[in-house]
């Protein structure tokens, strides 16, 4: 089975984890196995990994790259929001570290029949796990103007959002917009030509980032994800995060903050009496960047940011 893939920050990420102590740890975004057969490489005896997915394709996959570990590795078809689920299915308590490697994949993108991209021609799809869910062409044809308004702002942090909306409304109008290259031309004509010619980036990737992170409520589930792993790491264990986004770095850096410092005192208190104790302590302050050579081998990685924090 083809699935081309190039992993992001791979050494920088497995090393954080610190694999080569042993125990249990979780990819919760497995993709084809790159980093899954990293951590598994450098695991000592007797300990595990647990690879997770909703990508029914990347799990056939990541099955068949890590199945010459044998009981060591588990792969699991589930969102990574079901993490605790996952463990308590698995009779696991503890666990030594957690990886994620957000956003959509190369492969994803690079699928014409998923409908992820703004460059190939194909059905308005976009899901992630294919059985289920709404579809991209669901939301473009469904929503009202204001839902779509909130959608392509909040989620694409397009300034263009109302011209783009109330375009994608006439157009359904006339008929459902059910391919990509039509949605992307209606977004494009919907934006300035002053303003198309001063971007470096397609007219439509921001609309078709918003639409995909609707249709898969990537951003929703970051946060409650990230406390319920680390709730459930064990002292000295660690989470890293790997995103590609600004939205995606803002909710990780700011969920990490406030598991390090939780206290809810007013700053004029001269003692904490809310009781809440830090959780964790960041091992990256500022976040990691690929490096020049990862970026000329992988353009797609410029925008990739690693954060990582230790239980305390």
């Amino acid at each position: 089975m083809d699935f081309a893939h190039i992993t992001v920050l791979l050494d920088e990420a497995v090393d954080a984890l610190l694999p080569e102590r042993g125990g249990i740890f979780v990819d919760c975004t497995a993709g084809g196995g790159g980093h899954s057969e990293a951590i598994l490489k450098r695991l000592p005896q007797g300990s595990r990994l647990i690879s997770l997915d909703r990508d029914e394709r990347a799990v056939l996959r990541c099955r068949e790259r890590l199945e010459k570990y044998g009981t060591a590795s588990t792969v699991v078809k589930t969102n990574y929001s079901d993490i605790v689920s996952v463990l308590d299915g698995l009779g696991i308590d503890k666990i030594n570290g957690v990886l994620w490697d957000l956003g959509v994949s190369s492969v994803q993108l690079d699928e014409r029949e998923r409908g992820f991209s703004y460059s190939q021609d194909a059905p308005l799809d976009m899901r992630m796990d294919r059985a289920s869910g709404a579809t991209a062409a669901d939301i473009v044809n469904g929503y009202s103007e204001d839902e779509l308004c909130r959608v392509i702002r909040d989620w694409g942090e397009e300034k263009f959002f109302q011209r783009i909306a109330a375009a994608i409304v006439r157009a359904r109008a006339e008929k459902p917009i059910e391919t990509t290259l039509e949605l992307a031309d209606i977004v494009t004509q919907a934006i300035p030509a002053g303003a198309r010619k001063k971007e470096n980036q397609h007219p439509a990737k921001r609309t078709f980032q918003a639409i995909r992170i609707e249709v898969n409520d990537e951003l929703n589930i970051i946060e409650p994800a990230l406390r319920s792993a680390v709730e459930r790491l064990a002292p000295g264990g660690r989470a890293a995060v790997i995103t590609f986004h600004s939205l995606e770095d803002r909710i990780t850096k700011q969920t990490f903050k406030s598991l390090e410092k939780p206290c809810t005192c007013p700053p004029d208190f001269p003692v904490c009496v809310c009781g809440k104790k830090p959780e964790i302590r960041l091992v990256t302050r500022k976040p990691t960047v690929p490096s020049d050579e990862e970026l000329r081998m992988n353009p797609r990685a410029r925008s990739a940011k690693l954060r990582v924090a230790e239980k305390l």
